[in-house]
């Protein structure tokens, strides 16, 4: 979440400058850029947003509106112009002291709120998890990308590892995971240790797997494969699990719930059987 900056101009903000139109004017200032960077897709009005940026025009901070809105986001800026005079004034003010987050190109959506002498706009990236249909393809994708990371040697932390072989799927170790995923997504708790007191060795044990090595690395919040492993590669515990040659074989999944605090829960399991 980016940072919010005031400020203040001289004279008052035009009451009747209409809404859409200066949404419209906005996407016009991100389509011709400034200081070198410009974007071509258009922000698109939201209601959701336009009930944060009225939460935030009340007072607190971005995140608090976020908060009590109910509206979750991965990534969101917020912009606040007083005192402009005319509607080329507040257009001028957010070219000038917002211009990177207008040319954000990671923001698709926009909301406003404007008050007498004043305009609150908020952008932001909405949350979007990765469908259930796609869980297939999701954990395809990361295995690729284990794999990717094991072909070369790799420092976790201060510890260097040598390049490992790659690792099998294997469907017991996706169960085990799934069930941990959802575990945590429908409690929303975030930690190795089950809502029935269980660990992974006792979750893997369980859907049937016979083990000799087990391993486990959890996150929240990513949505996507590519940013799920990512985040484990750059954690040195997370990446010496993955970059471990103890293990032969991995199971990955996640869980979704919209109303627990990061929206998704991952849990990928390492595994090399018995015999």
């Amino acid at each position: 979440m980016k940072h919010t900056a005031v400020f203040a101009l001289s004279c008052v903000l035009l009451s009747g400058t209409a809404a859409a139109s200066l949404v419209d004017d906005i996407n016009e200032l991100r389509r011709k850029g400034c200081e070198g960077r410009s974007v071509d897709v258009p922000l698109k009005p939201s209601r959701e947003l336009d009930a944060v940026a009225q939460e935030w025009s009340r007072g607190g901070g971005l995140r608090d509106a976020l908060t009590r809105t109910g509206y979750r986001a991965q990534n969101s800026a917020s912009m606040r112009i007083e005192g402009a005079r005319n509607e080329s004034s507040l257009l001028r003010a957010l070219i000038g002291n917002y211009c990177e987050t207008l040319t954000d190109p990671t923001f698709t959506t926009i909301g406003l709120v404007q008050r007498p002498g004043e305009v609150h706009v908020v952008v932001a990236l909405p949350f979007s998890a990765p469908a259930v249909r796609d869980a297939g393809a999701v954990s395809n994708r990361a295995l690729v990308l284990v794999n990717e990371a094991r072909a070369r040697p790799r420092k976790c932390g201060s510890t260097s590892y040598p390049a490992a072989p790659p690792l099998q799927a294997s469907a017991l170790l996706t169960r085990a995971a799934l069930i941990h995923s959802q575990d945590m997504a429908t409690r929303n708790f975030f930690e190795h240790r089950g809502s029935d007191g269980s660990t992974a060795a006792d979750r893997v044990t369980r859907v049937g797997y016979t083990w000799r090595s087990v391993g486990e690395n959890i996150a929240a919040g990513s949505t996507s494969a590519e940013k799920v492993v990512d985040g484990w590669l750059k954690s040195p515990g997370h990446c010496a699990n993955i970059m471990s040659d103890k293990f032969t074989e991995m199971g990955i999944a996640y869980a979704t719930n919209p109303k627990s605090d990061t929206g998704i829960y991952w849990s990928q399991v390492f595994g090399r059987p018995r015999g």
